[in-house]
């Protein structure tokens, strides 16, 4: 089981839109030295649905060989295709990736029969541990807990990042399924919350920009240090709010650029972030010290 504080990378590009593996380098680099415990990549943050199949073998061999088996590192390989998500995931798994980040197929809508037969069926074709992904507000669909108890049972899957905003509804998830499924936030204003009821940490998207602070707040809940958990927790909710002004990646991406860890480059049909946003962004980033801003902020 995967436990701690993974961010989930973006996916640097140079200016004519290629992978800035230099700049992957540099990231990669920074958040180990950070403290952080393992790193997603492929994922919603790393732009996943805009690479091809070769770009995300030639990332996760980058990432793989570059952390040298330090952390663990999952690969994001989930797709609204069954057949493309089993391709995918033994990719991954040729790269000698840890485990995998299965996300529910998006667009499709698929039933709760559909969910189960489409995880089970990833999880026939990968000798790799599985780390489902529940996100509505993206995909459509909510995996319930029957659905979950029911893939609960399958041993290569092991945890659910969770992401649909509902503590009412990981409460279920942890009550049925107990230790057989171990939730990680996959949302960074909630995982202090998530924690307090049970989840084993977070895949994050702030912990691009923060990661000490996030393995700080990790680290003292986990040794009861609830007092300095929860000052954590409202000292990040500024910048874990900040990183939705606009749709993930925009704003870690255009955050890291102004630290000067990536470039500002996104695929379309993601575009740069607006003006006015990039003005409040620079604003929080240099109230938590990590830029300068010698703009103006009237």
């Amino acid at each position: 089981m995967f436990e701690g504080v993974f961010p989930a990378i973006v996916t640097p590009f140079n200016e004519d839109e290629s992978i800035d593996f230099k700049s992957l380098t540099g990231l990669v680099d920074y958040l180990i030295n950070s403290g952080i415990h393992g790193l997603v990549t492929c994922g919603t943050t790393g732009e996943s649905t805009s690479l091809s199949r070769e770009e995300r073998i030639q990332l996760n061999q980058h990432v793989v060989k570059q952390v040298n088996s330090r952390i663990p590192v999952i690969a994001g390989v989930g797709t609204n295709l069954t057949v493309s998500t089993i391709q995918f995931a033994q990719d991954a798994e040729k790269t000698g990736i840890d485990g995998l980040l299965v996300i529910t197929p998006y667009y499709n809508k698929p039933t709760p029969e559909g969910l189960f037969r489409h995880f089970t069926a990833v999880a026939e074709k990968t000798k790799l541990p599985i780390i489902l992904y529940n996100v509505p507000s993206r995909t459509g669909v909510n995996i319930d807990t029957d659905t979950l108890e029911k893939l609960s049972h399958n041993p290569r899957i092991v945890q659910l990042k969770e992401a649909s905003g509902s503590l009412d509804q990981i409460t279920s998830f942890i009550r049925i399924c107990g230790e057989k499924i171990g939730i990680l936030s996959g949302d960074d204003p909630l995982t202090y919350p998530i924690l307090a009821i049970g989840g084993k940490g977070v895949i994050s998207v702030s912990a691009n920009i923060v990661p000490e602070k996030i393995v700080q707040m990790y680290h003292s809940f986990t040794v009861g240090d609830l007092q300095t958990a929860r000052g954590l927790h409202e000292e990040l909710y500024p910048i874990n709010k900040a990183m939705f002004i606009e749709t993930n990646p925009i704003p870690v991406k255009t955050a890291l650029s102004m630290i000067g860890l990536v470039k500002p480059v996104f695929r379309l049909p993601l575009t740069p972030m607006r003006d006015k946003n990039q003005n409040l962004l620079k604003q929080i980033l240099s109230e938590y010290k990590l830029i300068e801003n010698k703009g103006n902020r009237n």
